[in-house]
């Protein structure tokens, strides 16, 4: 599951009395997002990346077949609109800006697409990878400069990182808020190299996981991100 690194993780705790890092979530997906969160200086932009017809996309919604129809629950939208590909972000992202990927699907082939298009378009930018399809995280362990992030969000997927996880593990857990009891992230943080949560969209949550210790937050809302960064 991938070989300790001698670098720290982009993710890790950084002591006692520091502030929890800022990720704001899907920031990426549309650049006007991205250029409010670099205003703010969040510590991480997130955004989904998929595998479509070979090429990586950016964006949310799922496709819908071979309709030309994006959706998600109770949304759809056109798919035959433009749709922002990897390369283009990478592009308009400032160069400090670090990035925090959520690999989406289970296309055999997104792995090996986003370490091709990392090395010809971003090979010194700060990157994390994160999904719930673990076998992407497995297939991207040895990419240089690149972090990990397992995504729990259910009970049967935080029992299986106990099992794949016996003992302390390099790379981080991305787990949700309603999983974080004070037990469970206890033992997450005495074995991942950093815990981060979410969906973190409410102060009283931000208070609650900040007092177990988590080293990361990731939010939907850029006004409570602008308050933890300043």
């Amino acid at each position: 599951v991938g070989v300790p690194t001698t670098l720290p993780h982009p993710l890790a705790r950084l002591g006692p009395g520091r502030r929890v890092r800022a990720i704001a979530h899907r920031a990426g997906n549309h650049l006007p997002l991205l250029r409010e969160a670099e205003a703010i200086g969040v510590d991480f932009v997130e955004f989904d990346l998929w595998l479509w017809r070979s090429r990586l996309e950016v964006r949310h919604l799922k496709t819908l077949g071979p309709l030309p129809l994006l959706w998600d629950r109770w949304r759809l939208a056109p798919g035959w609109t433009p749709r922002l590909d990897l390369a283009s972000l990478l592009a308009a992202a400032r160069p400090e800006t670090a990035l925090l990927i959520d690999l989406k699907g289970r296309a055999a082939g997104l792995p090996p697409a986003l370490r091709d298009t990392l090395a010809r378009h971003a090979p010194e930018r700060r990157v994390v990878l994160c999904s719930r399809t673990w076998a992407h995280l497995d297939a991207c362990a040895n990419l240089p400069g690149v972090a990990l992030a397992y995504s729990v969000g259910s009970e049967r997927q935080l029992a299986a990182l106990w099992r794949r996880f016996p003992d302390p593990f390099p790379h981080a857990v991305s787990i949700h808020a309603e999983l974080l009891s004070e037990e469970t992230a206890a033992r997450l943080k005495s074995r991942a190299a950093a815990v981060i949560s979410w969906p973190v969209n409410t102060p009283e949550r931000l208070a609650r996981l900040a007092a177990l210790g988590i080293d990361g937050v990731t939010s939907d809302d850029l006004g409570l991100l602008r308050g933890l960064v300043s």
